[in-house]
């Protein structure tokens, strides 16, 4: 533009005076690139999970009239969520959008990236896309929660494999390493530039299957142009690198070799890289594998099925063989690495399972690492088996278990090889975020091309700018049987005061006419110590019967009175001050006929 800006000027200060003309050519072509660049609609970015916070990641892409979605996932129910099965995103805005949408793209297939698809499958169907063993897995969940797959096609992709969803995204599979098999990131080719999702990825030179993550393409794409990387945040405090999953299988070598008595190994379900060392060092070793934990059967069958579990056939056994082998020839492989209430090392820690039992000399490895909140049902657990007479191997004991996030240093390659104008730091608590954010900076990216989003921001990108506008519904929803509710429901917060200061329940018995019978009649639960009982339940008996019978209380107004927030606010008050305790209040009235 300042050529052309010179040319003009020379023109009009020569002596030979220009014609009153329109402006040159290129001058108007420039002006239409200007003009249709700024035409360009912006790409919509809107995650739903995943950010500040551990779990449930799921992110929309929206450009006109496609919107396509990485990541359906689900989340742990936190300690004060009780009765909580699961916690997964909102989805409204993509059911208002239901229309638009192309295809859901999986990444790998743990929970926090597949678990909820189930309860948005049931509302809409659409096309699935992801490796081999996302896809299984996806459809093998499906079935378990008899959800009807009529309307879904299951498309298996692999590394380099290119899917155009609608008529405004390309997305293509770049080869992973993390700790499941199929991993995957995406680039996604859309009209306003190229983003780049990393999903769950580490750098592993020496990986259990001997496919290493895909670097040449990142470099590759990182040449051609990235407008918008998004790069998962969990592993980016602890410097270096992170070590090779071949290091577990070295440790589960030396373990087995030196281990007498049965070992059990309880790792993630999902983990069939794990899986697969298990096996190898127990052939090795002369010991056979039982399975426990329906997760870890179902794995085990579509990892199996797949090819990607290498075994001899005589290595598995079912639970019912156990006593048909000697201790030193029995490893047992469960689920509950993470001391869920339910999960099978919970129920064998805590006696309750119906066909394993913690022996005096068991061997007993939990092979993961802590997930953020549940160290203390953990140790809960490791506790448990220790005094049970089992010897119990963690990862702060010993090499069992390595991250399948990459670390600080595996992040800077991935940046330094992407190069992106625009960076969103993803999968991961605030300070994750944030701390990726000042590793972006210090590689280059500028400042304020960086966005720590919250679940349910709109990013608005373009090609040459892009800004937050707005944002959509996000809250987490709770599963809760067979119901789900958002996060502020009362019943929640019922439980957790039931669960501090339990309840208290007054019966009151009315005559036909309406006056109290009997003195009202007091019970309670969790709410106050035994040999206190019968004095405060003598005491708060007394303090509703001068409150039904108080002069300011009409005869015919005593059931309304009962029921009325009045009544149990000064019932609350008598109980705060005699136990400093606030117990639910439960009134029920009964009239005579």
């Amino acid at each position: 533009m300042k050529k052309d800006n010179k040319q003009t000027t020379e023109k009009k200060n020569s002596k030979k005076k220009a014609p009153e003309a329109k402006a040159p050519k290129e001058n108007k072509d420039s002006k239409k690139k200007r003009s249709s660049k700024n035409k360009v609609n912006p790409l919509r970015i809107i995650p739903l999970g995943g950010l500040c916070e551990i779990g449930k990641n799921m992110t929309c892409f929206e450009y006109g009239n496609d919107m396509i979605i990485v990541d359906v996932g689900m989340a742990f129910a936190e300690e004060n969520m009780p009765g909580v099965d699961a916690v997964i995103p909102d989805y409204t805005y993509v059911l208002e959008n239901k229309s638009k949408l192309r295809g859901i793209f999986l990444t790998h297939g743990h929970e926090d990236h597949i678990g909820s698809l189930p309860y948005l499958l049931s509302e809409l169907k659409c096309p699935l896309y992801g490796g081999k063993l996302t896809v299984e897995l996806v459809r093998h969940k499906l079935a378990d929660k008899g959800i009807s797959m009529a309307g879904i096609s299951f498309n298996s992709c692999k590394n380099g494999d290119l899917v155009k969803a609608g008529s405004n995204f390309l997305v293509e599979f770049i080869r992973v390493n993390h700790s499941i098999a199929d991993s995957y990131a995406l680039a996604i080719r859309t009209p306003v530039g190229l983003v780049i999702h990393s999903g769950d990825f580490k750098v592993d030179y020496t990986p259990i299957n001997g496919k290493t993550i895909n670097l040449q393409r990142f470099g590759e794409l990182g040449k051609e142009g990235v407008l918008l990387f998004m790069c998962e945040s969990t592993n980016v405090e602890i410097p270096g690198v992170s070590p090779s999953e071949m290091h577990v299988g070295e440790s589960f070598q030396r373990i087995f070799q030196e281990t007498k008595g049965r070992i059990i190994v309880a790792t993630f379900s999902s983990h069939v890289h794990r899986m697969q060392q298990i096996f190898t060092a127990a052939e090795k070793y002369g010991r056979h594998v039982c399975l426990s934990g329906r997760s870890m059967i179902n794995t085990f069958n579509v990892a199996n099925s797949l090819g990607y579990i290498s075994m001899n056939p005589d290595t598995l056994i079912d639970t019912s063989e156990l006593d048909n082998y000697d201790p030193d020839e029995i490893v047992i492989l469960t689920t509950g690495s993470q001391a869920e209430p339910m999960s099978a090392l919970s129920r064998i820690a805590f006696a309750s399972h119906r066909s394993i039992e913690i022996q005096s000399g068991d061997t007993v490895i939990i092979s993961a690492h802590p997930i953020p909140g549940n160290e203390k049902p953990i140790y809960r657990v490791i506790n448990e088996l220790f005094r049970r007479g089992a010897h119990v191997i963690y990862e702060s004991l010993a090499d069992v278990h390595v991250s399948g996030h990459a670390y600080r240093n595996e992040l800077k390659l991935l940046h330094s090889l992407v190069k992106p104008k625009f960076f969103i730091p993803v999968h991961g608590e605030y300070r994750m975020l944030y701390k990726h954010k000042e590793l972006a900076k210090s590689l280059g990216t500028e400042e304020d091309n960086i966005f720590i989003m919250n679940n349910g921001d709109v990013l608005e990108v373009r090609p040459d700018k892009a800004r937050i506008n707005g944002n959509v519904p996000a809250a987490a929803v709770l599963i809760d049987g067979s119901s789900a509710s958002d996060i502020g429901n009362k019943i929640f917060s019922d439980r957790r005061m039931l669960g501090e200061d339990g309840c208290i329940a007054i019966s009151i018995t009315l005559d036909r006419k309406g006056n109290l019978y009997c003195p009202p009649q007091v019970n309670s639960l969790g709410f106050i110590f035994e040999d206190e009982k019968e004095e405060i339940h003598r005491a708060c008996g007394s303090k509703a019967m001068s409150l039904m019978m108080s002069d300011k209380i009409k005869q015919a107004d005593l059931e309304t009175y009962a029921y009325s927030r009045q009544f149990r606010e000064s019932i609350k008050g008598f109980l705060v001050e005699k136990t400093k305790k606030r117990p639910g209040i439960l009134v029920t009235v009964t009239r005579l006929v």
